[in-house]
């Protein structure tokens, strides 16, 4: 697991974000959790933060029965490809499957 913690004051950054939790602290104090799929995470020099996401759902939306079967799916896939391609777009499904389920 990694992850950067953006507070007041952090020097500004450019990351590559992975399929995996994002987790947004709000002023009240809660925790706001979503799924992101890919993308970038930038913060600016003013401490905001931008986040640009291929895929994001919140965290409680997701069907777990849903990623299983998408799991299983992939998991097919990647089993029957016979190119490097079909491999690696099949293997791409299987890490964001099992990134949802860890989720």
């Amino acid at each position: 697991s990694s992850g950067i913690n953006a507070e007041y004051g952090h020097v500004p950054t450019i990351a590559i974000l992975v399929p995996g939790t994002v987790s947004i602290h709000t002023e009240s104090g809660e925790v706001e959790k979503y799924f992101v799929s890919s993308g970038t995470a930038t913060i600016h020099a003013d401490s905001s933060v931008q986040i640009l996401a291929e895929e994001i759902c919140a965290v409680a939306d997701i069907d777990e029965n849903a990623v299983r079967s998408g799991l299983e799916a992939a998991q097919s896939k990647l089993s029957s490809a016979s190119n490097e391609a079909d491999k690696a777009a099949a293997q791409i499904e299987v890490d964001v499957y099992q990134s949802m389920m860890a989720a």
